[in-house]
């Protein structure tokens, strides 16, 4: 079978809206795919300010922009058909959304992002809430993106995505294991906007910095780095918990940016040798997302993980930056055809589950 889906993501560092338009190819449950088009559209700064403000929002007016969002998602996967010619071919859109609250505790996860508004002011048919269903059966509702690196990048030991938020996942295909690592993107941009920069171009400033090791000690000592799996982050974790805890030491921003590099790569490293046993050969880890254009980072992690037998991987710059929405794309076929598309082993929910709302969008 042939589908020809749209995978949407915003992260947590709110860079803009990714979009990748992907066309997957199964036979006898073996899955290979093109990517044929992507794009990432940045956030004009009134939308920055909106995401970035919405869990402060009464709940009329988080509805409200619940709303707004997915219709100007709608807008802009109108440019990307209009710019790519794909006038006719998007067969299924599926949206991520943004996330604004994960409790998992409490067994709620929430994501801007209307579906039904997508599928109007696109007519296209529309899966969206792709978490809901997990949490629901008790999971963490994240990560999700494993199933995807499951059937597409099973060559692949270890899958470690450096975006807003660190992850990693374990392909043990016995028992398939992912989780949270530790905040990256967003915390390393906060620190880097004190400098009136977006983010560490290359990790210039982590180089030019030196390590504070009364801080780094402090953020090693953090809870979360001490529970075992499976376990999610929420945003709030790096900018409510662990960037003002970095601004209370008081040290230069290249001193903090250098200290939380550091910090990165020894949780990864950390998540890595206490995770599933690795094979007696070289392992291969694929980097993915917004810090694995961070060269310096890379190539500390790259020393780091040598010492466990660790190959680190950057692959080409189109699957590092749309990983993620080439994979929510998968997620939307998978819920399309009813099969299974987020693991119970990854996120400790009481079964794999069949996640996303669909609204149809077309005119029957």
């Amino acid at each position: 079978m042939v589908y020809r889906a749209l995978g949407l993501m915003s992260g947590s560092s709110l860079d803009g809206l990714d979009m990748a338009f992907v066309e997957f190819h199964e036979t006898s449950g073996k899955w290979i795919y093109s990517v044929k088009a992507s794009a990432c559209y940045s956030y004009p700064d009134n939308w920055v300010e909106k995401l970035k403000n919405a869990t402060r929002l009464s709940a009329l007016d988080y509805q409200l922009l619940h709303t707004e969002y997915g219709h100007y998602i709608g807008t802009q996967v109108n440019r990307f058909v209009e710019e790519f010619g794909l006038q006719y071919q998007v067969q299924l859109i599926a949206s991520h959304g943004h996330t604004s609250f994960h409790v998992p505790a409490q067994r709620m996860t929430a994501q801007l992002g209307d579906g039904a508004a997508i599928a109007a002011a696109t007519g296209i048919n529309v899966v969206s809430d792709l978490r809901a269903m997990d949490i629901a059966l008790g999971g963490q509702g994240a990560p999700i993106v494993p199933i995807g690196e499951k059937l597409l990048m099973g060559e692949y030991q270890l899958l470690l995505n450096l975006g807003g938020i660190a992850n990693i996942s374990f392909n043990n295909p016995d028992n398939y294991i992912a989780f949270d690592i530790c905040p990256a993107n967003r915390v390393l941009n906060m620190l880097a906007n004190q400098l009136g920069k977006e983010y560490d171009e290359g990790g210039k400033l982590a180089a030019s910095g030196t390590v504070d090791t009364e801080l780094l000690e402090q953020l090693n000592a953090l809870d979360y780095y001490h529970q075992p799996y499976p376990k999610s982050l929420a945003n709030d974790f790096g900018t409510a918990l662990v960037y003002p805890l970095i601004m209370k030491k008081g040290c230069s921003i290249v001193d903090a940016i250098r200290t939380y590099t550091e910090h990165i790569v020894f949780q990864i490293k950390k998540a890595v040798s206490q995770g599933p046993a690795l094979t007696p050969s070289t392992n291969r880890l694929l980097v993915t997302g917004g810090g694995a254009h961070n060269n310096f980072l890379v190539d500390l992690l790259s020393k780091s993980l040598n010492e466990l037998n660790v190959e680190v991987v950057v692959p080409e710059k189109e699957l590092v930056d749309y990983k993620e929405a080439i994979v929510m794309a998968l997620i939307g076929v998978l819920r399309w055809r009813e099969n299974n598309n987020v693991l119970a082993s990854v996120t400790g929910a009481k079964r794999d589950s069949i996640g996303g709302a669909v609204w149809i969008g077309q005119e029957a």
